[in-house]
């Protein structure tokens, strides 16, 4: 460990921000950050509350780099479509950070500075404050989803393809389910998204229009819940 005047090193908060950017949150963790600082895990103690207080400190930061673009011109529709489209995006750009706002979202002053212009970019086109926020926090959850079901996938890159054509050649040989599988269209990610992402969007405004107050929003969300 180095040494200044015979005592160990002292790490300033923006050490250990930069080591844990570095690293990245998908391998993020006390001892990593502190073996790319050259000391101890105490150290960090003087900055971060535990491993949820590092995870914070790198999330929220990341976090702070996110702006969602919104076009005036958009209806509710399109606008929260090309917001979480734009969300997931930025989620596969940094390994780990879908997990980090999948377990509690918002953390911190990145994340409340997020879903506040979300729910701006929403009260613009008629939703009250509250009920904006309920809405784009739903609809976020599915991007943030997909986003985390991708990072998995990619992790487990290695082989994924040979397991891949083995899954899809069993299901032609199920007699249960080859009918339905035989003409299926080869679609990639960003389509399959697209796609189910905006019907969900498109129903979840449907049942949940600009004007409601959340608790109309409420009730008309359990209506449309209901068998008939």
């Amino acid at each position: 460990m180095e040494r200044v005047g015979g005592r160990p090193r002292q790490v300033e908060l923006s050490d250990v921000l930069r080591a844990g950017r570095q690293i990245g949150l998908r391998d993020l963790s006390l001892s990593a950050v502190a073996g790319k600082l050259g000391v101890s895990t105490t150290a960090l103690y003087r900055h971060v509350d535990g491993r949820w207080g590092l995870e914070r400190l790198i999330g929220e930061d990341i976090l702070g780099e996110l702006e969602l673009q919104d076009d005036p011109a958009q209806g509710v529709v399109p606008h929260l479509l090309s917001s979480t489209l734009q969300l997931r995006a930025f989620l596969l750009t940094h390994p780990g950070l879908a997990g980090y706002v999948q377990t509690l979202f918002p953390r911190g002053a990145g994340g409340r500075r997020v879903l506040a212009a979300a729910g701006e970019a929403l009260e613009r086109r008629g939703y009250a404050p509250e009920a904006a926020v309920v809405l784009f926090a739903a609809v976020a959850s599915l991007a943030i989803g997909f986003a985390a079901a991708e990072e998995a996938q990619r992790a487990r890159d290695e082989g994924f393809d040979d397991a891949r054509r083995e899954a899809h050649g069993a299901l032609h040989t199920d007699p249960r389910l080859e009918r339905s599988h035989r003409d299926l269209p080869e679609i990639d990610a960003e389509e399959y998204v697209r796609m189910w992402l905006g019907a969900a969007i498109r129903g979840c405004v449907t049942a949940a229009p600009p004007g409601m107050t959340l608790n109309e929003m409420r009730a008309a969300l359990h209506a449309a819940g209901e068998d008939h």
